[in-house]
């Protein structure tokens, strides 16, 4: 193997890729419009629930019960609606995202020592949002309740109830940032690797120089890795930018080694590097080769637990999840993040990353070799 005609194809590689200003934008916007995105935008944090209320009670019970909704800054009292009409037409128009009705009997019933009602009305177009409106009203209606029990009978009445003292670990106020910005480190390095790695040998082939590299005397090994190693460069380095941005910008915890994160982020682009060197070998055109890329991204994105929880998936599908590299590296960004956990912990999912990274790396060396002789 010759390292000095490897090094003129790096050397060739970085030049013929920095040249193409559509090329610089992609590699250069891409990682701070995802981060921005996944950062600010993308999150399932509820700081602000717009809430319809009808009060015909009118009563100091019922402007008490008001004022603790609205006390933690999370429900606001966005509209007053004249009746359950006006409400039901704000719901629709999606200018609302609770109704909440209280009745006129409503302090009698408390002051007779009855069980008061009050009617609750969820937008429930978004389930998740809605479960979690819900439970959020739920614990501020418990609150009300026990403040008005402890009054009328000067003492905590239980009721035989379990006191729950919840404590959540590793990201304990539950930010969706720190769910969200170390993944996004996946997302960029597969969507990068992949995306220019597969336009890599079409673009020689449509400005007619792949016919020129195949009569010279570099190997198709030495071809391989130096049209690899200028983008295993740029994905790492675009590892190296975030890293602090979401440390320092996002006041994302590392608690973990950066030396694990590195060596995952390399088993992990054995298998971009090797999936977008197999869509090479199929593509004609690089519209087609970046189609086809994004073909891939879906699945890996949507089967990988980036969102939605693999375990909420059906069986046969989540067996298919053990084919997606992006959901073993996943798992180890997260460890090494929020739990400072390494590869004594996650050996599983290092090992996986490789077996699935050599044998990706392999097929799809094996497919370009044919494809050369």
């Amino acid at each position: 193997m010759g390292l000095l005609r490897i090094r003129e194809m790096v050397r060739k590689e970085f030049i013929q890729l920095f040249r193409d200003r559509t090329v610089r934008s992609i590699i250069v916007m891409t990682p701070l419009i995802e981060l921005l995105v996944f950062g600010y935008v993308v999150n399932y944090d509820i700081r602000h629930i717009r809430v319809s209320l009808i009060d015909e009670a009118r009563t100091a019970e019922s402007r008490r019960f008001i004022d603790s909704l609205t006390a933690g800054r999370i429900f606001h009292v966005a509209s007053r609606p004249a009746n359950i009409n006006d409400l039901e037409k704000l719901l629709l128009e999606g200018k609302t995202d609770l109704g909440i009705h209280i009745p006129p009997d409503f302090s009698d019933a408390i002051r007779g020592g009855k069980t008061a009602d009050i009617q609750v009305i969820a937008d429930g177009s978004m389930s998740n949002m809605a479960a979690v409106r819900i439970s959020y009203l739920s614990a501020v209606v418990d609150k009300f309740n026990a403040s008005l029990i402890h009054e009328r009978y000067k003492r905590a009445i239980s009721g035989g109830r379990i006191d729950a003292r919840i404590r959540t670990w590793y990201n304990p106020n539950t930010d969706s940032q720190k769910f969200f910005v170390p993944s996004i480190l996946a997302f960029i390095i597969m969507l990068i690797s992949m995306l220019l790695t597969s336009i890599a040998i079409i673009r020689e082939k449509e400005v007619g120089t792949m016919e020129q590299l195949i009569v010279t005397p570099i190997k198709p090994i030495e071809l391989i890795i130096g049209k690899t190693i200028p983008y295993i460069a740029i994905s790492l380095g675009q590892a190296v930018v975030i890293t602090p941005l979401a440390i320092y910008w996002f006041d994302i915890p590392l608690a973990g080694s950066v030396l694990d994160l590195f060596f995952a982020a390399c088993l992990f682009l054995l298998s971009t590097l090797g999936i977008g060197l197999f869509i090479s070998t199929v593509s004609k055109t690089q519209q087609q080769a970046m189609m086809t890329t994004f073909f891939f991204l879906m699945p890996f994105f949507m089967l990988s637990g980036f969102v939605f929880p693999i375990s909420n998936m059906p069986t046969v599908v989540q067996w298919l999840t053990y084919l997606n590299p992006l959901r073993y590296f996943l798992v180890i960004i997260r460890g090494v993040f929020l739990k400072g956990v390494g590869i004594a912990v996650l050996w599983e999912q290092y090992a996986a990353l490789a077996v699935l990274g050599v044998a990706v790396f392999a097929g799809a060396l094996k497919r370009f070799h044919k494809r050369l002789d």
